[in-house]
């Protein structure tokens, strides 16, 4: 890694041991994806109550040479009791998400024609995710990274894609999401019909 890992408590006391547990995680990261050239982690409790049933968040942030991988962010991941139970579920999503990355880079990736097909329901451009409705007729999320080239910006609400679903923090969600289809010109008004915020999940 290219500058030294940040890490911030916020809410949360300070605990060599989590340290250990956050610095441990990052190594991992980059003796797996050895590109990251800058991590940031935030853990952080919604509370500023130091009692027990506390409820515990991290964020992590890093910065490889395509651009920012973010997790914890929108929509967050699941809060739990355990700091430990949360730190080591985000750090598994990131690692998921430098997978793809890779993949990308690698130019290995590809869509078999058994992976599902979705049509893409919502994109938030600001926040940098969307849904799209799996062939069952279920909403699965995914992040702006996970689309390959065109990219995340050519998306429009109606295209039609494939991709890779799987288990996310909250429900299902897509990675390597390729568009096969752009979408009609009519999915400009389906798109304001959305609601503005993710359907609760």
């Amino acid at each position: 890694m290219k500058l030294p890992v940040q890490i911030a408590f916020r809410n949360v006391d300070h605990s060599d041991a989590l340290e250990a547990l956050i610095r441990e995680r990052v190594a991992k990261l980059d003796t797996f994806y050895d590109s990251i050239m800058a991590c940031r982690v935030v853990v952080e409790s919604p509370h500023n109550h130091h009692r027990n049933g506390n409820d515990f968040r991290c964020r992590i942030d890093l910065t490889v040479p395509s651009g920012e991988v973010l997790v914890g962010r929108d929509p967050p991941l699941s809060t739990h009791e355990d700091v430990y139970v949360v730190i080591n579920a985000a750090f598994d999503v990131a690692q998921r998400r430098l997978e793809d990355v890779a993949r990308r880079q690698r130019g290995d990736v590809k869509a078999h024609e058994s992976s599902p097909r979705g049509r893409v329901v919502q994109v938030s451009r600001e926040r940098g995710f969307g849904f799209l409705e799996s062939p069952d007729g279920y909403e699965v999320y995914f992040h702006k990274n996970s689309v390959l080239p065109p990219g995340f910006d050519a998306l429009e609400v109606g295209a039609m894609v494939r991709y890779v679903e799987e288990p996310g923090d909250n429900g299902p969600q897509a990675s390597t999401v390729t568009i096969v289809k752009p979408s009609s010109r009519s999915a400009g008004t389906e798109e304001q019909a959305l609601p503005a915020a993710p359907p609760r999940r």
